[in-house]
């Protein structure tokens, strides 16, 4: 048990500090493929997945849940499964500075063992911030569907829509356009969908509504994923008490990812 904790606790340090070198690579203009450029793909996320691993032999979640998969956005979801806990199985497997492309690449740590009946996928605003284009962005996305239908053809898939953040402003178009193509994509397809917070965080004035972001103005605050609970609580047809918070163990405005 102390093994598993102090692993657990590594993984989180490197996931902040990763998280902390993409924010500032943002900041200053570049994309985190400059930190992925400079170690092996195969390792940047391992302990990440032992986590995840660790977690599995102590208890696997049964099969036919709710999985929660992709950046950091759903990685610092503390409270995930008291916010849906209507759902008798909800798994989080979000990996902070993760790209849509990530998660399409390793489905078997995020996705087969879990034999979910419904996942929830946010991913893809790494993607951008690293250079590429809504078409990639899409590509990618193509890959991750035809990953899980091919070993898991009766399960869901809804794209939880790019976010709208503060400190990415300069993406919003890249961001929209990457959007409409998934979202044009889920509609020709059986059993992909699309869900729009997107629109729902924009203000009157068009940009990214600063009272849903923590002081990073990258991460949700409480009341960014009291948006994103409502609209995904919409789409599962939650009764509406079941979309009402728990008693929140969420840290209001998550600065430090």
């Amino acid at each position: 048990m102390a093994r598993r904790r102090a692993a657990a606790h590594g993984a989180r340090i490197c996931e902040r500090l990763e998280l902390r070198v993409v924010t500032a690579l943002a900041v200053l203009g570049l994309g985190a493929s400059t930190l992925a450029r400079a170690e092996p793909v195969a390792s940047r996320w391992q302990a990440s997945f032992d986590q995840f691993a660790a977690a599995d032999r102590e208890k696997l979640p049964a099969a036919g849940g709710v999985l929660f998969v992709g950046s950091s956005s759903i990685r610092l979801w503390d409270g995930l499964a008291d916010d849906f806990r209507a759902l008798p199985v909800v798994i989080n497997r979000g990996f902070g500075g993760s790209r849509l492309s990530d998660c399409s690449d390793n489905l078997s740590h995020l996705v087969l063992p879990y034999q979910p009946r419904q996942i929830i996928v946010y991913a893809g605003d790494n993607d951008l911030a690293e250079g590429a284009t809504p078409a990639e962005v899409l590509a990618s996305f193509e890959r991750f569907v035809s990953g899980v239908q091919r070993e898991l053809p009766q399960t869901r898939i809804a794209f939880l829509s790019i976010k709208p953040s503060p400190l990415r402003a300069a993406l919003l178009d890249r961001a929209r356009a990457a959007n409409e193509l998934i979202r044009a994509y889920a509609v020709a397809h059986a059993n992909v969908q699309y869900i729009d917070v997107f629109h729902k965080m924009l203000g009157t004035d068009g940009q990214p509504r600063a009272e849903l972001f923590g002081p990073d103005r990258l991460h949700l605050n409480r009341t960014g994923y009291a948006l994103w609970r409502q609209e995904i609580a919409a789409h599962l047809q939650l009764p509406p008490a079941a979309a009402e918070p728990a008693p929140s163990r969420h840290v209001a405005g998550h600065a430090t990812p």
